[in-house]
């Protein structure tokens, strides 16, 4: 089977982007049609959405973290076995980094590397026919970026999207779809972005009526033809992260679950196990494990449950004497001494790095980040170069006396402070790690 894919872009966020997708995805699932779906960008919190329409597991796409045959090879994989390949598209499709060509983390780089079809969202609210002003500019922007087709969203009345279609229309660009005003497909956020998809008890009856939505208001035959081939291109010559072990222990559940799907798929193609827990059932790293990986999530709104769990702390602590223990963001912030909630209340963590981190006066930090390791960790030897991510709230309220584990850099080369901590085998960043750093 050769799949078929398409890129749901927009001019910024907010314009509908993952309400479209998934739309998409339960309509043609619904269909019969067997539906993948991938996510450009670091974001961790749409491919859940994403992966319960779509019933599969759902990678980032990343141009300015994954070298250009990573993005291809992890795009043909996720494909594969399907009819078709639905990319979300982060921010706005030109949006990202001032970097070399094809290497900026905008979508659009994707749809040019991966020569896949752009199908583009625009938000219709307070205007009409200037919106053929914006699907022009967005159709001669980029001359290998090519816009197959409109959707109109939150359309007011028939006149409203008769008047828009038109001028769409009359630029030479097909409208697929008009979708109306619906505050009830709303989904709820918090300062992360979206509610997680596990948190959403409604989520089934949710897609039900996204289908609904998706098959009265889009032209679905005329989306699939419009969707490319993707290529299948010869075995990638870069490969993810290493596995940190032969068996990893993974913190998995409502405090741990921003884990990065290609992450653990490169882990188990290497021929690792990943084997989950949950610390906030109490439970220590599974026996037998080789290494320990906690990854991000929302630790600030279980710090309590964490504090009070024994049993997962005395275990975190005697397996991290033997054997490597690693934790990114919201898990760096488990192994610190100590966690503030946003109540300004103080919370003891696992004490097995030094630090306190703190919500009682949130500062978003956020962007690309290039880290040269200063020692060896699971995410790599000392002096490898990682690309990642970092996006959080938390503030340093005691650094701890902890060596740093890496030099940072941003996405424009300017130094930032060390980064994390690292003592005996235990270490942690704030910044997620992505994959090796490539050529630019």
């Amino acid at each position: 089977m050769t799949a078929r894919g398409i890129i749901v872009g927009a001019p910024r966020s907010g314009s509908g982007k993952t309400t479209l997708t998934m739309a998409l995805l339960a309509a043609l699932r619904r269909r019969g049609l067997a539906v993948r779906a991938a996510k450009s960008g670091p974001d961790y919190i749409d491919p859940a959405f994403h992966a319960a329409a779509s019933g599969a597991p759902v990678p980032n796409l990343d141009s300015w973290a994954m070298p250009p045959p990573l993005l291809a090879h992890l795009a043909a994989d996720v494909a594969s076995g399907a009819d078709l390949l639905v990319i979300e598209s982060a921010m706005g499709l030109f949006d990202g980094v001032a970097a070399p060509p094809g290497r900026s983390g905008a979508a659009a780089d994707l749809a040019a590397g991966l020569q896949l079809p752009v199908l583009l969202l625009l938000d219709v609210s307070g205007q009409s026919q200037t919106a053929a002003a914006v699907a022009r500019g967005f159709a001669t922007h980029h001359r290998a970026v090519r816009i197959a087709g409109v959707v109109l969203n939150r359309v007011g009345s028939d006149r409203h999207r008769t008047g828009v279609s038109a001028a769409i229309a009359a630029i030479g660009l097909p409208v697929l779809g008009a979708l109306p005003r619906d505050p009830a497909l709303t989904l709820p956020e918090r300062h992360l972005g979206l509610v997680q998809a596990a948190e959403q008890a409604d989520l089934p009856a949710l897609l039900a009526r996204l289908a609904d939505m998706a098959e009265q208001h889009l032209d679905l035959d005329a989306i699939l033809a419009a969707a490319a081939p993707v290529a299948h291109p010869p075995p990638a010559a870069w490969a993810s992260l290493r596995p940190p072990g032969q068996r990893i222990a993974l913190a998995s559940d409502a405090a741990f679950s921003f884990a990065y799907a290609h992450l653990l798929a490169g882990w188990r193609a290497a021929g690792a196990e990943v084997v989950p827990f949950s610390p906030l059932a109490d439970q220590p790293p599974p026996e037998g494990c080789d290494a320990c990986w906690l990854p991000g999530g929302y630790p600030e709104l279980h710090a309590g449950a964490l504090a009070a769990a024994g049993h997962f702390r005395a275990g975190l602590a005697a397996f991290a004497q033997t054997r490597p223990v690693h934790g990114e963001c919201g898990g760096f912030m488990a192994l610190g001494a100590g966690l503030v909630d946003a109540a300004g209340q103080h919370h003891a963590m696992a004490g097995l790095l030094g630090h306190t981190t703190s919500f009682a006066k949130r500062r978003m930090n956020l962007g690309y980040r290039e880290a040269t390791l200063r020692a060896d960790s699971p995410i790599g030897p000392a002096g490898a170069v990682v690309r990642g991510h970092e996006f959080h709230y938390a503030s340093m309220a005691d650094p701890g006396p902890d060596a740093p584990l890496a030099d940072l850099t941003d996405a424009a080369g300017t130094p930032l402070p060390p980064s994390g901590g690292q003592r005996g085998r235990v270490s942690g960043t704030f910044f997620h790690a992505i994959a090796p750093a490539g050529r630019p």
